[in-house]
């Protein structure tokens, strides 16, 4: 996930009253649509926060929480998540994630959850201007507030942003065992891969393990006969000769070529599936954002193909 920069975004209240600023003066500017109210007394540009992601105003209204919270404090869980880069899928993003070094909660409010976590000043970093957690603990962090789908996600992000490695996952799980949703953890840990290069496709890495299905190998090379890349496929059951796409919002948005249209594009896709096809003998299958949504009617469709297709004469 590409960050937009944040330094010296946010500023307060009390801020704008020294810089000469009136109570009317600020409301008339957040009516205006110029000022937007991130939280009580917190304030950004309007014009900025319209343009922002979702991941994008969660890290503006981090800033605007840590303005006020304790200077042991740090962005942790998928706060901290967010900040180290990684793509988030089923996290409630109105909900700031704080834990303090000095071993204290602090107080409770509406939008800030303050969690009582052994956090160490050796496990925090400065990232982007704000204080994190490590993200190896962000990772096992997710895996506390949120179940093995979303926090999958996370792990898989960060595996391949290489903010993180499968080392640094089983020496966290190791030290973490004893928190809460441990088992979470190592489900986590083991489902991992770094390979993986979407949302879309980390829920379907997890619709397989969930469903029992064969986990195949994701991201697979085809090379035509003289050895030139074809395409890669997103994830391949070898042995059935079966391979799956992941048609999603992200790869239309990345994977097509400059002033390509969207119509373009889906015929290049699909001439690319044929040409895998004749090369290799294997059949497709395609993965919606709507079929992940559906698990257990997509799964008998993959179980079907891949008990035709292993009983196929050789």
């Amino acid at each position: 996930m590409e960050q937009v920069p944040l330094d010296g975004v946010v500023w307060l209240r009390r801020d704008a009253l020294a810089e000469g600023y009136s109570d009317r003066k600020i409301a008339k500017l957040v009516r205006a649509g110029e000022w937007y109210r991130v939280r009580r007394g917190a304030y950004t540009s309007g014009d900025l926060w319209r343009r922002l992601s979702p991941e994008d105003r969660h890290r503006v209204l981090c800033r605007a929480v840590l303005l006020t919270a304790h200077p042991t404090a740090a962005l942790t869980h998928v706060s901290g998540a967010i900040e180290w880069g990684a793509e988030t899928w089923g996290f409630d993003l109105d909900e700031v994630h704080l834990t303090r070094t000095d071993g204290k909660s602090g107080r409770r409010e509406d939008g800030v959850a303050h969690h009582r976590g052994k956090l160490t000043e050796g496990e925090v970093v400065v990232r982007n201007g704000v204080r994190v957690a490590a993200a190896a603990r962000t990772v096992a962090e997710t895996c506390t507030i949120a179940g093995v789908e979303p926090a999958l996600a996370v792990a898989n992000s960060l595996l391949h942003r290489q903010e993180v490695s499968r080392a640094d996952l089983e020496v966290q799980t190791d030290l973490t065992r004893h928190w809460p949703r441990s088992l979470t953890t190592e489900l986590v840990r083991r489902l991992a891969d770094q390979r993986i290069e979407s949302v879309a496709e980390s829920r379907a890495l997890h619709l397989f393990w969930r469903e029992h299905l064969p986990r195949p190998e994701p991201q697979v090379a085809v090379h035509d006969e003289s050895g030139r890349l074809v395409g890669r496929v997103d994830f391949l059951w070898a042995t059935h000769g079966v391979f799956a796409e992941i048609d999603g919002k992200l790869k239309y948005l990345t994977m097509r070529r400059q002033g390509e249209t969207l119509d373009e594009f889906l015929l290049r896709e699909k001439r690319r599936e044929e040409q895998i096809c004749a090369l290799t003998g294997w059949v497709c299958i395609r993965i919606t954002w709507d079929d992940l949504a559906r698990p257990h009617i997509l799964a008998r469709r993959i179980s079907r193909l891949l008990a035709a297709r292993a009983t196929r004469p050789a």
